[in-house]
């Protein structure tokens, strides 16, 4: 388990929230599944609701900002010291600024952007919010990767723009990668193969941990979630793909040594 009440080093996955239409059905069903006791903000932060977990913040949920045409989403974080100065990186990088560095109250300015293969992500440089308080513990994020159509010149953004060192940890048929800081595994990235649904977007994807994820999968479908991936073994742990009942897809992790 990781606790944290201080910022997360620059280029470090420190945060993930999730963007619905109906709020309080999100509520119920990761309350559910992980366990969150799911607080809503003040008035000012218009329906944003912290996910709170063993008394730290785990994840967010707010409204879509681009309305109902927006896909219901997960979104990866990734702390910077100077978000206007990350900006630029992104730019002069090959990737797009969709909404340009902001002040969100006293709590952290913010971007929002797009890589080169299309997967949206933000950046984060905290204030008061120093992003999550709770990480690799079962209902916290433990992993998070990027997934694209674009592997060769995604390696070469987010090492331009955040410094990773790009480890090559893939095996025949698959295109994968962790990208390192300081010896030190912070994400994945890997190609979207050739045998997946050409409509699979680009994405950054979420992994929680969880205790069991044969068990998780089961409360997740009795919560009107659905299943993409079935639960599978891996060196890493057993893992699975899900979708919440308003399509936001997300995965769980199972520690090799638990089950």
């Amino acid at each position: 388990m990781v606790t944290r009440d201080s910022a997360w080093p620059a280029g470090t996955p420190c945060w993930v929230d999730l963007s619905v239409d109906d709020i309080p059905k999100a509520k119920a069903f990761y309350g559910g599944l992980f366990g969150w006791d799911v607080q809503e903000g003040p008035p000012e932060t218009g329906g944003y609701a912290m996910c709170m977990l063993k008394d730290k913040a785990a994840a967010g949920i707010g409204p879509k900002q681009g309305g109902e045409a927006q896909p219901t989403a997960w979104t990866t974080y990734i702390a910077s010291d100077d978000a206007d100065e990350t900006a630029a990186k992104i730019k002069a990088a090959g990737g797009t600024v969709i909404s340009e560095p902001f002040d969100v109250m006293d709590v952290g300015r913010m971007a929002v952007a797009m890589d080169p293969g299309g997967a949206v992500f933000g950046v984060w440089q905290a204030r008061a919010h120093t992003g999550a308080g709770i990480a690799n513990e079962p209902g916290s994020y433990t992993w998070n990767e990027n997934m694209s159509r674009a592997y060769e010149a995604n390696k070469d953004f987010y090492s331009s723009v955040f410094g990773y060192q790009i480890n090559d940890i893939g095996a025949e048929g698959m295109d994968y990668s962790t990208m390192d800081l300081n010896g030190q595994m912070v994400g994945g990235i890997g190609a979207i193969g050739a045998d997946q649904p050409a409509e699979m977007p680009a994405a950054w994807v979420t992994y929680f941990n969880v205790d069991n994820a044969d068990a998780s999968v089961a409360t997740a479908q009795q919560l009107g979630g659905s299943v993409i991936a079935p639960p599978f073994d891996t060196p890493y742990g057993r893992m699975a793909v899900l979708a919440d009942d308003q399509g936001g897809v997300f995965a769980l992790m199972q520690n090799p040594s638990e089950g």
